[in-house]
């Protein structure tokens, strides 16, 4: 591989090294901008075919002049594909949650084991919905089960302690699985800390699918719309469902980190951890510092830390190349956008 005196080594660097020489005089021949910079055929390729690949230049032969890009027209073309991505997958999501709307209707109504009926319904109400929470703490013999997408309202913090008392008291054991993002805001770390000092199990999770709450084989409580925590709900009763559920739970139950354990900020594989990765998420749609700072419960200070943290770790000159790399390593794929800190979870 070629090292000429401007310091290209890797083929990252020397992409880059042909960009700005190709900004830096527009029209020239990619030929001679690759000569000057002293590449082979075979680095003057790859270089250009990785630059294409960010939206950078056209896709146009190799021995035109290629068509340069500007950084933020390439970004955002960038993150108009990972948009489209992501509404693509969200769209597969919504078409199975209308299928199992269609299966909420009569043929669930049919007994599926002798002795035991699956009854399933659609709750619109929020005042039954919150009446059906409540029954859980005098109803629930062996276990609740929760996973909640965001943070617990500060109006029901008390009142979920209150049912964690109860139920732990009565030999009920509880469990309860939160999103990363959630327990780095401090109010909610605090209340983590508070239900794992009444018995609660609390496990953190880098994807938290949706809000869910079982209890014993018998109750499941989860949204029509994963999307929407104000969605009506799909209220289901029988073994024959919720067991259903409890598989896809204890997948997620075992893939997740014990609170109190610090492996949740750990580096998830790639060097990023989870925190970095949502301040770099929410600062590529678009918004502010002091918002990514209230949504992470953190100071402008550490966002500041974090994104100068997440430009070394990817080898990044600016906030734009950062975000560039990212979308290339997929690291803007989130299972959430930023609001969903302090979206409502369905709270047992």
């Amino acid at each position: 591989m070629s090292k000429n005196a401007a310091g290209v080594r890797t083929g990252g660097e020397q992409a880059l090294a042909l960009y700005q020489a190709l900004r830096a005089a527009p029209g020239t021949p990619l030929a001679d901008a690759a000569r000057d910079l002293q590449l082979t055929d075979a680095e003057r390729d790859r270089a250009r075919a990785e630059l294409a690949g960010l939206g950078l230049v056209g896709a146009g032969p190799a021995s035109d002049p290629p068509q340069v890009v500007a950084p933020d027209v390439a970004l955002l073309g960038l993150l108009r594909h990972e948009r489209d991505r992501l509404e693509s997958r969200l769209a597969e999501t919504s078409r199975a949650h209308t299928a199992l709307e269609t299966l909420a209707g009569p043929f669930l109504r049919a007994r599926t084991e002798p002795g035991s009926e699956v009854e399933v319904e659609i709750v619109d109400d929020p005042a039954r919905i919150r009446r059906e929470l409540a029954d859980l703490t005098k109803t629930a013999r062996e276990s609740v089960h929760t996973m909640a997408t965001g943070s617990v309202r500060r109006e029901e913090m008390a009142l979920e302690l209150d049912r964690d008392r109860e139920r732990v008291a009565r030999g009920v054991r509880v469990e309860a699985m939160y999103s990363h993002r959630v327990g780095q805001v401090p109010e909610m770390d605090q209340h983590l800390a508070a239900r794992t000092a009444l018995g609660a199990e609390i496990r953190l999770s880098p994807v938290v699918p949706m809000n869910m709450v079982l209890a014993d084989e018998s109750f499941a409580l989860l949204p029509t719309d994963p999307r929407d925590p104000a969605s009506p709900a799909i209220l289901a009763r029988g073994p024959g469902l919720v067991r259903a559920y409890r598989a896809l739970y204890a997948y997620c139950w075992r893939a997740a980190t014990p609170y109190g354990h610090r492996e949740a900020d750990a580096h998830d594989g790639d060097g990023v951890t989870e925190q970095q990765r949502a301040a770099l998420r929410m600062l590529a749609s678009g918004i502010k510092d002091e918002q990514v700072a209230r949504n992470l419960g953190v100071s402008l200070r550490t966002v500041s830390r974090l994104i100068s943290e997440v430009m070394q770790e990817l080898g990044a000159a600016s906030r734009f190349e950062a975000g560039v790399k990212a979308a290339r390593l997929g690291l803007l794929d989130g299972e959430n956008g930023p609001d969903d800190l302090g979206g409502p979870g369905h709270s047992a």
